[in-house]
């Protein structure tokens, strides 16, 4: 495991614009700077994703805790988990950052790390960014930092993110495609739902959920390739909505709960 030289070399007292950016996060799971301490708990997304079969273990630990509470394990269920979470891992850091900063971190396996429970359910319970490059806006206050990117405004943002979510997820679909027994076109639609949950997760959490809407609509105006749809989002009687096109598989463990917006079970409108 390595650590990219520009966050393990730096002072730790001099907080880049990134770092700080993260620093006022509050996400409601760890997210952080740089590598945190004990690094052996932290796993590099790329380190990752160049041994696929890790993804065995950590699905062979997810089967184990789902035997507790359900009495039974299932594959679908099993690979449904661990896609998700895993790319809700860049899709929400994005959305995030860009919602709170109008930033964007280079968003690369190499540059980004995970931990995992080690109590009860095995899922990702905190986030590390690794490198403290970001593109940003002509009117970003460090914008004139030499780690910083200026675009030239909101939809050239908004692209970036886009193509920098989209080329981590490749990765993904790559490598975990191997071990499971998904197709591309469902693994591209869990990316394409978590790419549209980061930005509206944000809003809802920092107070503005319209906004978070408005950054989802942004981000994914119409169909892009490789992305399956637009965002879904709209409006109803019950709040805004989204259309999924991804399944968790959730429901086929025994006297489980669909999911809200299950696309196997719910009318999706």
């Amino acid at each position: 495991m390595t650590v990219p030289a520009r966050v393990s070399q730096q002072n730790p007292r001099a907080l880049t614009p990134l770092a700080e950016s993260v620093a006022r996060l509050q996400a409601g799971t760890e997210i952080t700077f740089g590598m945190p301490s004990p690094a052996q708990e932290w796993t590099i997304c790329s380190d990752l994703l160049a041994e696929p079969t890790r993804f065995d273990l950590w699905r062979k630990d997810l089967a184990e805790w789902m035997v507790e509470q359900y009495g039974e394990s299932d594959d679908r269920a099993t690979a449904g988990y661990v896609m998700g979470w895993y790319l809700h891992l860049p899709g929400y850091l994005a959305g995030l950052l860009f919602h709170t900063a109008r930033r964007v971190p280079t968003l690369k396996p190499s540059d980004m790390a995970f931990r995992l429970s080690t109590s009860g359910r095995p899922h990702p319970d905190g986030t590390a960014i690794l490198c403290d490059e970001f593109a940003c806006l002509p009117d970003d206050p460090a914008s004139n930092h030499p780690a910083a990117t200026v675009v030239a405004d909101e939809a050239a943002l908004a692209a970036i993110l886009r193509a920098r979510y989209a080329a981590h997820a490749a990765q993904f679909v790559a490598s975990f495609g191997q071990v499971v027994r998904f197709g591309r076109r469902q693994l591209w639609a869990a990316a394409t739902d978590m790419l549209e949950y980061g930005p509206w997760a944000a809003g809802r959490l920092f107070g503005d959920e319209n906004a978070g809407v408005t950054d989802a609509a942004m981000i994914l105006p119409e169909k892009l390739e490789p992305f399956v749809s637009a965002s879904t989002l709209h409006f109803t009687d019950e709040g805004w909505k989204r259309k999924r096109n991804s399944c968790c598989f959730h429901y086929v463990l025994p006297n489980a709960e669909p999911c809200t917006a299950c696309p196997r079970t719910c009318n999706n409108t």
